[in-house]
C-alpha cells in the first residue's frame, strides 16, 4: 500500500468519525506502531493544537516533559 507518498516512518490521511465517534486507524499506521487489538494508546487534546494520540508506553516521556 505504500505510505501515501511520504518518506519512510511518515504517514498522512483523512479518516472519518463513524456514528459512534470512532475512527478507523488505516493498516500501514497500526504496522508502523505495532498497534494490535488490545493495544492501549493514549489520547492527548488540547484545543489550539489538536489531537495527538501516541503509544501508552510513550505516557511517562511525556509526562516528564510537561
Amino acid at each position: 500500500m505504500g505510505n501515501n507518498g511520504f518518506p519512510a516512518g511518515k504517514y498522512m490521511t483523512t479518516v472519518k468519525v463513524g456514528p459512534k465517534g470512532q475512527i478507523v486507524i488505516p493498516a500501514e499506521v497500526r504496522e508502523m506502531f505495532g498497534i494490535a487489538p488490545g493495544s492501549s494508546l493514549l489520547l492527548l487534546a488540547d484545543v489550539a493544537q489538536g489531537i495527538a494520540i501516541p503509544p501508552a508506553s510513550e505516557a511517562q516521556k511525556i509526562m516528564e516533559t510537561i
